[in-house]
């Protein structure tokens, strides 16, 4: 972190801002059939990240269909009428690039990164399978039980991902984010070639699709080639807004105990339901987004860390995480995981304690201040890879938020106060609202040996 500290003071005696330093500002333009294309020029290097995001993804699925836009996401490379099955991923390899997909609970995201050049080869390709994809019965079956061993050695085989599982079904009661992404056992066993297809086709088209193109490359040749390319594509009518059911009111709090052979080592975390940035709305999130820093950052400076670790002696590890990117409410979580000898409720009350000392003592004046120096100065050396620009953009698009919103934020996170900080902090941490869960070894045969291992919340792994 020193160096990051040194780049943040720079910044700061350099009197720049952070949006001042960011890349150009982006261009951006709409095709006739609806495609949202947006383009981010960096002429440093000769190389080009090709992204195509739908605004779809695990919590869009019909009910009973868990895990259909993972699956989709497989079937994606299979052929279209003109590229075999794997060809698309090999012609990435054969002009030296690399390829991949992800799925979210908001949004699946396609890209390539190539040499500049190769860009029309790779939008033709991409606009060939957004509306021609072939499918077999036989690509189907196979797909499926690819998938369902992704779950096996993803999920099945983690117990720190099995409790993430269970976790999120105690925090969303009746929201689809309670579902994973990669979807329940039992439901992708029975997912079939027509769920495939009828999702692909409401759903993959121009008009819920946002065409991404970052790197070396001019706003007007990225236009003809998708004007060439996605232009003709026709779009899904009548396609509807996405509105998902809303959690009810948490009137109490909820808790959880998943006990698990595998566990080497027992941890907390405590979950609250958080809002998310929206349209217009940010500053409540960038509260929230500077809370979690606040409290779980680098270990001897952050707020649990100095108390639970280096203080109280209590714990191993402590921190914080928000995901302030969704579509719809997200959550604010504390991690803890106790020193041998630590019994469950002697964590939780020094967890309490932590936190109602914070809120009792406010934030220190040089701690708020380093912080926003050391978010500013990773904003700006994550201007350096193309790639990281180019899928923040497409996650907070995709996420409902706009260019403007995506500009705004980092001025907000540096115009953001101590004292919105700590009414953020007292918004959400209401013990009525909490849901809390500990991950055990198994009472019978104590705890498993092998390596700690650190919940997905905190890692950023949950996309599959």
């Amino acid at each position: 972190m020193r160096t990051l500290t040194r780049l943040a003071s720079l910044v700061l005696s350099a009197g720049l801002s952070l949006s001042a330093a960011q890349a150009a500002t982006p261009t951006t333009f709409t095709l006739e059939n609806g495609m949202e294309v947006v383009v981010l020029e960096d002429h440093r290097a000769p190389v080009v990240v090709n992204m195509v995001w739908y605004k779809v993804g695990a919590a869009d699925e019909p009910w009973g269909k868990s895990g259909i836009a993972h699956f989709l996401e497989h079937l994606m490379f299979k052929g279209t009428d003109d590229l075999a099955a794997g060809e698309l991923s090999a012609t990435v390899t054969q002009n030296g690039g690399s390829d991949n997909a992800f799925t979210s609970w908001d949004y699946t995201a396609y890209f390539q990164r190539v040499a500049a050049d190769r860009l029309p080869i790779m939008i033709e390709m991409e606009a060939d399978r957004m509306r021609d994809l072939q499918m077999s019965q036989e690509d189907v079956a196979t797909e499926r039980e690819v998938v369902l061993e992704e779950r096996n050695q993803r999920t099945d085989s983690d117990p720190g991902a099995l409790f993430s599982e269970q976790r999120s079904a105690a925090q969303y009661l009746n929201h689809p984010y309670g579902i994973p992404i990669i979807g329940w056992r039992h439901e992708v066993e029975a997912l079939s070639r027509d769920d495939a297809f009828d999702f692909y086709a409401k759903y993959y088209a121009p008009n819920n699709a946002i065409l991404i193109v970052a790197g070396d490359v001019r706003p007007e040749d990225v236009k003809a080639l998708a004007e060439e390319h996605f232009g003709p594509l026709a779009p899904t009518e009548g396609l509807a807004e996405r509105v998902r059911p809303s959690e009810p009111p948490q009137l109490s709090e909820r808790r959880l105990e998943f006990s698990d052979p595998r566990v080497s080592q027992p941890y907390l975390i405590r979950t609250y339901l958080a809002p998310e940035r929206n349209p217009g709305a940010q500053e409540t999130p960038a509260a929230l987004a500077l809370l979690a820093s606040l409290l779980g950052g680098e270990g001897a400076t952050s707020v649990l860390g100095s108390k639970l670790q280096f203080r109280d002696r209590v714990a191993i590890y402590a921190s914080a995480f928000y995901d302030d990117v969704a579509l719809d409410p997200s959550t604010f979580g504390l991690v803890m995981m106790p020193t041998p000898g630590t019994s469950q409720a002697e964590a939780e009350a020094a967890l309490d304690a932590a936190i109602a000392e914070f809120l009792a003592e406010g934030i220190n004046d040089e701690d708020f201040a380093r912080l926003k120096m050391q978010m500013r100065a990773a904003r700006i050396y994550e201007e350096d890879d193309i790639q990281s620009v180019a899928r923040r953009y497409g996650a907070e698009l995709t996420s409902g938020l706009t260019l403007a919103d995506v500009a705004a934020w980092p001025d907000i996170l540096d115009a953001t106060t101590a004292d919105q900080v700590m009414e953020a902090a007292r918004l959400i941490f209401d013990e009525r609202k909490a849901v809390n869960g500990w991950l055990l070894p198994d009472p019978e045969t104590g705890a498993a040996r092998g390596p700690i291992t650190l919940p997905s919340e905190v890692t950023g792994e949950a996309m599959q």
